[in-house]
């Protein structure tokens, strides 16, 4: 099969029509704590739960990560736009701007997510210029009814409801409006 070179600001902008959550991804080796504003996150599996992430490799957060061996998704809120942004710059303690409370596994839990997944590391795979980071949920937290934080097109954005195409063509009410 032949490689077809792929221009890198093409690439960015095609994927940045696929809207993604932002997540923190979050750890702690003994005393130092670690974090970084994470777009590439997903649910793996079920059986077993299974979550995975991708960090860069040339991250300075991700030495920490693997050396805990274990790791908290923050999942973010649609006011947590400032969280994202200092997870998602370098330098600065970026937990002493943000509340925060230890995961079981110890990693931080950022006040105001949506809710969280707690992780063991359980694979990492290379990928190009990024690694494949497979966790084993150990713990989860309670979602909160806020909305999520997503970004789109270089840009942050928020949910809003479908248009309900059925509601607009009934001439009575639906079952829910009646209560």
């Amino acid at each position: 099969m032949t490689s077809v070179a792929v221009d890198q600001t093409e690439f960015r902008s095609v994927l940045g029509h696929f809207c993604t959550g932002v997540t923190v991804v979050t750890g702690r080796d003994g005393d130092t704590l670690a974090g970084f504003a994470c777009q590439s996150f997903a649910a793996l599996s079920l059986d077993p739960p299974l979550v995975l992430f991708c960090p860069a490799r040339t991250s300075r957060t991700w030495p920490v990560l693997a050396a805990a061996g274990r790791f908290a998704v923050n999942v973010l809120a649609e006011d947590q736009q400032e969280v994202s942004a200092v997870f998602g710059a370098r330098g600065e303690d970026k937990f002493a701007r943000f509340g925060w409370t230890p995961a079981p596994s110890g990693a931080p839990l950022l006040d105001g997510a949506l809710t969280w997944i707690d992780c063991a590391l359980e694979a990492v795979h290379e990928a190009g210029d990024h690694y494949v980071v497979i966790g084993r949920v150990t713990a989860l937290g309670a979602p909160s009814d806020a909305r999520p934080l997503l970004f789109h097109r270089g840009r942050y954005a928020v949910t809003e409801p479908a248009r309900d195409a059925l509601a607009a063509m009934l001439p009575w009410p639906r079952p829910d409006d009646w209560l």
